[in-house]
């Protein structure tokens, strides 16, 4: 999921209030729009005992009923419970242009009943928001580009390409990603001149005003890292030096009080180039100060210091690495005789899930507690790749300007720059295929508000009816005659 995805849940355009969600759409298409997104909101596909096969399903029989062929609606996956959705929207015939594909993952991390105010897997209608896992991460967009592809048909538009919507599994985890699976088994059906990908880029704000629409042009490198340790143990009315919890959060306490360095790539340079020229005040200044000393001076680092108070632009600035889950000890009444965590890192381009292992071990500085990679399907392995991350796309004219005739039809004046995305997304794959991909959401969420991952997930929805118009706007900009 994109941490740059963060925005008002109010606009606010000439000091006033804008309600997104009423610019060009029908009373008859919200009502689908709302509908799809409680259907997909309401199954379950978690991994841990969810179906993404059912969602699939679920879209596939909505677009069916719509009017597309079944032979250009295909579920398909490795099992039971790990289908993909590839549908087909046709363009002209004849058409010698490439489709255009749109990846969107259906499935959704975890979510504990007794943790929300709301329960996760029901669609809660409350205070002007809409509440339910997978809101923020990312059903709304799922829920949008099907009602969209609907919205067209039933139009009769014919686009100058075929459009392909790809609607997967495992992006959040799991041993069956369906992105990956897809363009291992079927390639034929996901072969695109460029990828959309949902789940990164969108409008950012700053006290509810919109100061630009981010397009994702890279991304971090995801990794998990088991941190382990293991002593004898023994009785624990007689503590001795050894305690393995205290030396797995020992260990801890080191990666959080030692932050990678501070780095800049072509991308980020861009962004903060632009930022420097939207923002005002002290993050201005500062943001001009660290582009032209970066580390080098006090006043480099005394402005670095202060950007990275702020999660998002610490993480724009550098690998990140944060303890997310752990595990130790077997009795009350006994020394801890193992204990681990796992350790989750987001990497800058450029190094690898292997370089930063071994960072993590000097880090960690203690001969006792072992470093291990760990891949997504839960395997541990102990070396880590030593693959980097994909080098940025060209921002291709055909994507970004009718990108721009868009948002300046809905956002006058809002300025379109490129992002890297702090996070991970299945454009990693995507790219790794030679297909260019690019992250672009119209789904605004506002800055302090970013609940993806957490609890009472959440998303405004006149936030997600302005998603609903934005790609219906993108996809007929894009493919216009």
């Amino acid at each position: 999921m994109s941490f740059f995805r963060l925005a008002a849940a109010a606009l606010l355009v000439g000091g006033t209030v804008l309600a997104q969600g009423q610019q060009g759409l029908a009373a008859a298409d919200r009502q689908l729009a709302h509908d799809v997104f409680q259907q997909l909101i309401e199954i379950n596909t978690t991994d841990s005992v969810g179906s993404t096969t059912a969602a699939a399903e679920a879209m596939r029989q909505r677009l069916l009923a719509a009017g597309f062929p079944a032979a250009d609606l295909m579920v398909m996956g490795p099992n039971e419970r790990k289908g993909n959705l590839v549908a087909r929207y046709r363009g002209a015939a004849g058409s010698s242009l490439k489709p255009i594909l749109v990846i969107c993952h259906v499935d959704v991390v975890e979510a504990k009943r007794s943790d929300w105010t709301t329960d996760p897997f029901k669609f809660t209608e409350k205070d002007g928001y809409f509440y339910g896992r997978g809101t923020q991460d990312m059903k709304d967009s799922d829920a949008i580009l099907v009602t969209d592809f609907i919205r067209l048909k039933r139009e009769g538009y014919v686009p100058d390409r075929d459009i392909v919507l790809a609607l997967t599994a495992d992006e959040e985890g799991g041993a069956s990603n369906g992105v990956s699976w897809l363009l291992q088994h079927h390639r034929e059906l996901m072969d695109a001149d460029f990828v959309l990908n949902p789940d990164a880029g969108g409008i950012t704000s700053t006290k509810n005003k919109p100061v630009s629409m981010g397009v994702e042009a890279t991304e971090k490198l995801y990794a998990d890292y088991v941190f382990a340790t293991k002593n004898p143990g023994g009785h624990s009315s007689v503590p001795g030096p050894e305690n393995a919890i205290y030396e797995l959060t020992d260990a801890l306490g080191r990666v959080e009080r030692a932050p990678f360095p501070f780095e800049l790539n072509e991308v980020t340079r861009a962004y903060y180039e632009r930022m420097a020229k939207i923002d005002t005040g002290q993050r201005a200044a500062d943001i001009s100060t660290m582009l032209r000393d970066e580390s080098a001076t006090d006043a480099g680092r005394a402005a670095i210091a202060r950007l990275s108070k702020d999660p998002v632009d610490n993480s724009t600035m550098r690998t990140t690495c944060v303890a997310t889950m752990i595990q130790g000890g077997h009795a009350p009444n006994a020394l801890p005789g193992a204990a681990q965590a796992n350790v989750n890192c987001r990497i800058l381009p450029g190094h690898s899930q292997e370089e930063v292992r071994q960072e993590l071990i000097k880090i960690a500085a203690d001969p006792r507690v072992t470093v291990s990679y760990k891949n997504d399907a839960g395997e541990v392995l102990g070396l880590g790749s030593t693959k980097q991350s994909m080098k940025p796309p060209p921002l291709k004219a055909e994507v970004m300007d009718p990108l721009k005739k868009v948002v300046e039809a809905m956002w006058p004046g809002l300025p379109v720059v490129p992002e890297m995305e702090t996070g991970a997304s299945d454009s990693i794959f995507t790219m790794g295929a030679g297909l260019p991909s690019y992250g672009i959401s119209g789904v605004a969420i506002d800055r302090d508000d970013d609940r993806a991952h957490g609890r009472d997930e959440r998303v405004w929805a006149e936030s997600y009816y302005t998603g609903v118009v934005f790609y219906y706007k993108y996809l007929k900009a894009l493919t216009e005659k």
